[in-house]
């Protein structure tokens, strides 16, 4: 055997201990053998026998023997964050995903973690995190945001070599999301309420779904009018123009009242199609007042750009349409945001459950009625 217990006797005290040695007979590439004897490092046999299939595997290798590269030093949470923001999240996230990453890493975790090596970091410190954040008000949801970035920068981290394995992160369970919507009348009324050119981005907000900064960076060059058609290409974020949300681009049908709306908005001030009267761009604060006072007029709450979106998506439900042919009207990434509205539609449990009392064709549910009526009067 190759893993074999020993008994040695101390010469001096003549106490007799036991030891894993470990004795590995190779037989090289060339044909010769090579035979190597050593105590194994840790003496239970587990280990011992791992120890063994080492040493055959640096004896063919050609590395036993050989001295260890040194390792270097595993750097601080501070200081890999600097490296993490230059080297990966500069290059493969939009601008404002890194100012994203950049204030987390700065208010929250570089206060947290900064003086620890990332190989120090495990689960017991991002319970603590995790139990602190919520003393100070933070939402369930805010902390997951928080520790999706902890995580990937640890993750990047493993990924380079830096440490040996990426510590457990449980996500903190979050209540499901509370969302505003108008009812169709209310929606109504706010088209009508609206101010001449702020109708039309209201309108278009209701019956497309659009995110506040895809209707503020949408270009005439995004709608085709005579085919009544309009593709989502552009998002204004922190004031850059960027991709959609997602990254991909959407496609969305045009319906009369909006082909009606865009028609009489139609402008020549500048490329985008809501602008100041020197053509250039809204901000998201420039926008939020017209809605407001739309708001007021209809006697509404007063409302943000994000609930317009909540009823278009409330609308298609409540009209029966498929989840994933709303899922893609919206843009979502996976089906599971768009789940959300399915309790808006109880009808449509409804009618799935009908759908077996029209399984059985009519004649043969009369024959197995007329049967289990003479079964009846029989006995």
């Amino acid at each position: 055997m190759s893993v074999r217990k020993e008994k040695r006797r101390n010469p001096r005290t003549g106490e007799v201990r036991e030891k894993f040695r470990v004795d590995v007979v190779v037989t090289m590439p060339d044909g010769s053998t090579k035979r190597v004897s050593r105590d194994a490092p840790v003496q239970t046999k587990r280990d011992a026998e791992k120890f063994e299939k080492e040493l055959r595997r640096s004896i063919l290798d050609g590395t036993f023997g050989q001295k260890k590269k040194e390792a270097k030093p595993v750097p601080m949470f501070a200081e890999f964050e600097k490296e993490f923001i230059s080297n990966y999240a500069e290059s493969n996230n939009k601008k404002s995903e890194v100012q994203t990453k950049k204030g987390v890493l700065r208010n929250h975790l570089v206060p947290a973690f900064g003086a620890k090596r990332l190989d120090e970091i495990g689960a017991r410190d991002i319970e603590a995190f995790k139990s602190l954040k919520v003393r100070q008000g933070k939402s369930e949801k805010t902390v997951n945001n928080m520790l999706t970035i902890l995580r990937k920068l640890l993750s990047v981290a493993h990924e380079w070599g830096v440490i040996p394995f990426v510590p457990k992160v449980k996500w903190m369970k979050v209540p499901p999301n509370k969302f505003d919507f108008l009812t169709f009348e209310e929606a109504d009324r706010l088209i009508a309420a609206a101010d001449g050119e702020w109708r039309a981005m209201i309108t278009l907000a209701l019956k497309t779904g659009l995110r506040q900064g895809e209707l503020l960076a949408l270009a005439w060059d995004d709608i085709d009018l005579v085919s009544g058609r309009l593709v989502v290409s552009r998002n204004l974020s922190r004031g850059e123009i960027t991709t959609p949300k997602n990254g991909k681009t959407r496609e969305i049908p045009l319906g009369d009242d909006v082909l009606a709306a865009l028609k009489r908005h139609r402008h020549l001030r500048g490329d985008v199609v809501f602008c100041t009267s020197a053509g250039a761009m809204f901000t998201k604060g420039e926008s939020k007042h017209p809605l407001w006072r739309a708001c007021k007029r209809a006697g509404l709450r007063r409302i943000g750009w994000h609930v317009l979106r909540h009823t278009f998506a409330s609308h298609l439900v409540m009209r029966k349409a498929p989840i994933k042919a709303v899922q893609e009207l919206m843009g979502h990434s996976t089906v599971m945001m768009t789940e959300r509205y399915a309790h808006l539609s109880p009808d449509v449990r409804k009618d799935a459950v009908r759908l077996l009392d029209r399984a059985m064709p009519h004649g043969h549910a009369h024959a197995a009625l007329t049967s289990g009526e003479e079964v009846s009067k029989s006995s």
